[in-house]
């Protein structure tokens, strides 16, 4: 039998593709992180689920749509005994380790399950002198969250004995809101950063819901993202190049620590003589907006929201320097970590193995569609409004199901629900909404068919207005 791979998951929180250089980037330079895509595979159309922390990270673990693992919101907290990829790891005989922002809430139901070890947050974290809560209780680790999730991390490595498969999740939350650097980097990216061609982007062919999204970067980011005041007598659009630019240096700041970490990482697996045995998957739980269409954070399924990093490697089996263009998912993550190690999937998870399509097995596309589904209809910070949809190889059509009900920028007016067609080959940056547009009333039509179709095969219901009883006692969307 051959050797079983170990494995390492990094995953961080709202790194977006232009933030590596693997992608392309113009913007950084991430040498440690590009070598994984060099040595192995670079997924370029990788795409999640729900674009929100607490139910991507679940959807990684469980290999499930957020309404399978029932994980939906922030607020809505994992029950962990449920299968996932770890706990049949752990069943198949690995050594199994968390470090990091877990995020799916505490306590014995919801703390980390299948690990031999684990160390998380409370909640989100600090960027300094986190405390971590342990299988042996609090720890106050001093130093930067980033640097020291790494320490941690290696230590538990070394203490493994080298004879047993071993599993290393490393789940950063740099580089997450308020994006607070370590001052080694604060001489890094005084150069302007460049501005995305859509930052000026009026929305006007837009659904109701993005007119009302509470994330701006003109209007929206605080005193705690910026942590400078801006020159005086600025103009509104001189104030918002400012801002993005302030935003912009301490976010590609706190990834310079994460690619310097995951060197680090890969230098812990050398020294054991195990990077050719060791599949690497580098990840974020969403996209974010680097100032595309004016805004920072995430949660629609615009594209720099859904779309994510996905890089790997296995010098074993992958070959080096392969560009996947097929569409890919998170939901796929946890049974290529199972099929890669020969361990058997759990019947009730989601997604598809991408081992085939990188080891030279299979050149067919991973997906033909992909499903999406936001559910914070009543999210008070960024007023992103409920929805799901339906991501093609050309086109992505999105239902806003939720009407716009009892939002608190909207003064409580209640509009209907609201659709958005785009056409990805003739339109990559999503700036035309050609919904209403003749030309498209087939495509549209076929597309909310299979749409249909799709939410069935995965088990997933569609929405269903509330009656008007049922709004005027402000019970709200089901």
């Amino acid at each position: 039998m051959s050797k079983r791979p170990n494995i390492l998951l990094v995953i961080s929180d709202d790194h977006a593709v232009p933030a590596l250089s693997c992608y392309g980037s113009d913007r950084i330079e991430t040498p440690n992180l590009d070598r994984i895509a060099e040595t192995g595979v670079r997924f370029d159309r990788a795409l999640v689920t729900n674009s929100l922390c607490t139910p991507s990270r679940a959807t990684y673990l469980t290999g499930t749509y957020s309404h399978i693992n029932k994980v939906t919101t922030l607020d809505t907290p994992i029950d962990a005994s449920q299968p996932t990829f770890i706990s049949s790891l752990k069943e198949a005989g690995y050594k199994t380790a968390f470090f990091g922002k877990w995020h799916m809430g505490h306590g014995e139901k919801h703390d980390p399950q299948g690990f031999d070890y684990w160390e998380v947050f409370y909640d989100q974290g600090t960027y300094w002198n986190p405390v971590m809560r342990t299988m042996n209780g609090d720890v106050q680790v001093e130093g930067y969250v980033t640097d020291k999730l790494t320490d941690r991390a290696l230590e538990w490595l070394e203490a493994t004995p080298s004879d047993e498969p071993w599993c290393l999740l490393v789940w950063n939350k740099a580089p997450h809101r308020p994006w607070i650097p370590h001052p080694r980097h604060e001489n890094e990216f005084l150069d302007p950063v460049p501005v995305p061609p859509t930052f000026d982007d009026d929305l006007s062919t837009r659904a109701t819901p993005a007119h009302h999204a509470a994330m701006k970067v003109a209007d929206d980011l605080a005193d705690v993202d910026l942590k400078l005041d801006p020159p005086e007598d600025l103009s509104y659009e001189e104030m918002g190049r400012w801002k993005y630019q302030r935003y912009q240096q301490d976010y590609l700041r706190c990834i310079l620590a994460i690619d310097e970490n995951i060197g680090r990482l890969q230098e812990g697996v050398a020294s054991r003589g195990e990077t050719d045995d060791t599949l690497i998957i580098y990840g974020a739980d969403h996209g974010f907006f680097l100032g595309e269409h004016g805004w920072f954070d995430k949660r629609f399924m615009y594209e720099p929201s859904m779309r994510i990093p996905l890089i790997m490697s296995y010098p074993n089996v992958i070959p080096a320097g392969q560009e996947v263009r097929c569409m890919v998912s998170n939901l796929d993550v946890a049974q290529t970590i199972l099929d890669a190690a020969g361990v058997p999937a759990p019947e009730r998870m989601q997604g598809v193995s991408l081992m085939p399509r990188v080891s030279g097995l299979s050149d067919e596309d991973v997906h033909s569609a992909l499903y999406y589904r936001f559910y914070e209809h009543d999210d008070h910070m960024h007023h992103v409004w409920a929805h799901y949809g339906i991501r093609t190889d050309r086109y992505k059509l999105i239902y806003y199901y939720a009407d716009g009900m009892d939002l608190p920028n909207t003064g409580n007016v209640t509009y209907p629900p609201e659709w958005e067609l785009f056409d990805l080959e003739v339109d990559p940056e999503e700036l035309n909404n050609v919904y209403f547009d003749g030309q498209y009333r087939q495509i549209r039509e076929q597309l909310k068919e299979r749409l249909a179709q799709l939410q069935k095969e995965v088990g997933d219901e569609p929405y269903v207005r509330p009656t008007p009883a049922e709004r005027a006692a402000k019970i709200g969307p089901r």
